[in-house]
């Protein structure tokens, strides 16, 4: 008589082949953060910070466009690395950040020129 809580010697399923997991699964962020295009994700970064800093935003307003630009560019060369959404935030926020601190300098410019 033969133990019913042991497996059968010969299984009666066909054996299935066992596919390795997916790259994109199993990091910490679940691929949301784009932790492989730096300058995607530091464009991002920049971006956001640059609102906080419209006086100043020349710089800030520059360097998240370049970062974006170079992480669209990263992407492009390699589709597995992710950051496109990031990289396409910084460039859209560094931009209307640039574009806003020229606004307002120009503003400053002018009413100062005009109390003299």
């Amino acid at each position: 008589m033969s133990n019913p809580y042991q497996p059968p010697n010969s299984p009666q399923y066909p054996q299935y082949p066992q596919y390795p997991p997916n790259p994109s699964e199993g990091d910490s962020t679940g691929g949301v953060i784009p932790y492989k295009n730096m300058p995607a994700l530091l464009a991002y970064y920049l971006g956001i910070a640059s609102l906080i800093c419209c006086l100043v935003a020349i710089p800030f307003g520059i360097v998240p466009v370049v970062l974006g630009i170079v992480g669209l560019q990263k992407r492009a060369a390699n589709p597995a690395i992710k950051g496109s959404v990031h990289a396409w935030i910084g460039i859209v926020l560094g931009g209307l950040n640039f574009l806003l601190s020229i606004v307002i300098w120009v503003i400053v410019l002018l009413g100062q020129a005009t109390q003299r």
